[in-house]
């Protein structure tokens, strides 16, 4: 899995074309997106536009909450599929848990689609640490990850212990926060300064830097796309990357779902 994806979450119609397509020829491999986006068939017209091959392109989509059960998610999944354009795709995540469905049905309807390869990889998103381990019990095969928020401002200290136990990795979305704020703390704006960087680049190679994460930034700007990217000629001090850390104390969420949001892992 590229350790730097492109999120696709919010991006419609021509636009979401463009930038998928735009985004795998100036060097992105990695492409999310979920049934709940509503914009799979552009996602994949996208990467039909490219100039990559798709055996070349690391697909993740997700399954909704309420299609987790077992024959909902392989029919979710098959739906995907078809809207994709697709005959698999490289991971396939439950989208938020569900307390309503047993877990082990969820997991175990998980491991059939991959059985069947139409997921050559599975795995979570938005699971506590408890959760994580409960699903990696329940699965025959190996959860490739748990893609959960995480920026500076909210520290998942405790995802990061239980996926690294798990031999899992945390994919981040809402990488960079939303801007604004962030980008301008004086951690950020030094290490900016220091290396010539952007603040994105610097929140963005704060992510690179630790191990087992990866990052899905999203854009609808096609000029912010290589500079996304261009996070692996640079390396953040120590110094650098535990004053960014510190920053988690905020505990500020942006994603937080009320009525089927878990009751999350504590500050």
């Amino acid at each position: 899995m590229p350790a730097l994806g492109l999120g696709t979450w919010q991006l419609k119609d021509d636009i979401c074309i463009d930038i998928v397509s735009k985004a795998l020829d100036v060097g992105y491999r990695h492409v999310d997106t979920a049934h709940m986006y509503g914009n799979e068939k552009e996602v994949g017209q996208g990467i039909r536009a490219a100039s990559v091959p798709r055996e070349d392109v690391f697909l993740t989509t997700k399954v909704w909450p309420t299609d987790i059960g077992d024959g909902d998610l392989q029919r979710s999944a098959e739906t995907s599929l078809s809207s994709l354009g697709t005959d698999y795709v490289d991971l396939l995540l439950i989208h938020w848990p569900n307390k309503a469905i047993p877990l082990a049905d969820s997991i175990g309807a998980l491991n059939k689609v991959r059985e069947r390869g139409l997921a050559r990889n599975i795995g979570v998103s938005n699971f506590t640490s408890t959760m994580l381990e409960e699903a990696a019990s329940l699965s025959p095969a190996p959860l490739a990850c748990n893609q959960v928020e995480y920026h500076p401002y909210l520290s998942q200290k405790a995802v990061h212990d239980m996926a690294a136990k798990l031999g899992m990795a945390v994919i981040a979305y809402c990488p960079i926060y939303k801007a604004g704020a962030l980008f301008d703390e004086k951690a950020v704006q030094e290490a900016a300064v220091a290396h010539g960087k952007t603040a994105a680049q610097i929140v963005l190679r704060w992510h690179m830097q630790q191990d087992g994460c990866g990052a899905i930034p999203r854009t609808s700007k096609p000029e912010r796309l290589a500079e996304n990217l261009a996070v692996f000629d640079f390396e953040l001090s120590d110094s650098e990357m535990a004053s960014l850390t510190a920053l988690g104390a905020n505990h500020d969420r942006l994603v937080n779902p009320s009525g089927f949001a878990p009751q999350w892992d504590a500050a």
